[in-house]
């Protein structure tokens, strides 16, 4: 009877286990699934971080080197072929204003190196050319009257420096000075080539020997200059490539210019 008791609960044992293990609300070991949870979430935060990529810097052989530095050399020209083409174009330009315009730039470079300056306004230009104008006058204006030593007018006669004291007194900024000698180092008057000699300039000559200059005139253009000699001649004009002129000739200043005049 004993043995019939445990063989029913044996089976009924049997048979609850097997009920617990099929059905679908089996209990859940709590530590195991906190485990699953942890690698699910650890899994999305992997996904979500960005990874970085390392570039390791390789280094090139010189024939790799060679060649990267070629091809620089070669997109560099081509980007720069466009804008020499723009050069040709611009210095064909320049060429055919050249040809065009020849005559009108001569002008302007003769304007230019008339005046002393590249650009000069209208009016400013006017009164430059009225003064040149005025002082030649008035150097014209006294052809024949007698050599006087330390004249200073009209009335009385010229010695040379007193000459161009009359002209130019009136016309220019600075003060004139009185002597050929304190003229010729007279720091406003620009000294000037013989070659580049134009109307109005002042040419110095040494005759006698006393200091620097002792003789001065003013050139007229076309190789002559307006002077007073020396006592017993009068005021003249003169060649300066006489041969005389030319031994005792020293120098030339430029005492009016469009920054000098009143």
């Amino acid at each position: 009877m004993r043995l019939i008791i445990t063989l029913f609960m044996l089976a009924f044992a049997q048979l609850f286990f097997n009920i617990a293990a099929a059905s679908p609300h089996a209990p859940v070991n709590v530590s195991t699934h906190k485990a699953e949870k942890k690698s699910a979430r650890e899994d999305e935060r992997r996904k979500r971080r960005v990874v970085k990529t390392t570039t390791k810097k390789t280094r090139l052989s010189p024939v790799q080197k060679l060649k990267t530095k070629k091809q620089k050399k070669v997109e560099l020209t081509a980007k720069q072929i466009p804008a020499k083409k723009t050069s040709l174009k611009t210095a064909r330009l320049s060429t055919k204003e050249k040809k065009r315009y020849g005559h009108q730039r001569l002008l302007k470079n003769a304007d230019a190196s008339e005046t002393g300056t590249i650009k000069m306004s209208k009016s400013h230009r006017q009164r430059y050319q009225k003064a040149r104008e005025t002082a030649m006058t008035k150097l014209m204006g006294q052809l024949g009257k007698p050599y006087q030593w330390g004249g200073t007018s009209p009335h009385t006669g010229f010695d040379c420096s007193g000459l161009v004291w009359y002209a130019y007194k009136d016309l220019v900024k600075f003060k004139i000075p009185r002597t050929a000698n304190e003229m010729y180092h007279l720091r406003d008057a620009a000294p000037i080539k013989r070659e580049s000699l134009e109307k109005g300039d002042l040419v110095f000559f040494r005759i006698n020997g006393r200091g620097t200059a002792d003789h001065v005139g003013v050139y007229l253009g076309d190789g002559k200059f307006i002077q007073s000699p020396r006592t017993g001649k009068d005021i003249q004009i003169s060649a300066l490539g006489e041969d005389y002129w030319q031994r005792h000739y020293i120098g030339a200043r430029r005492v009016m210019t469009p920054k000098t005049i009143r």
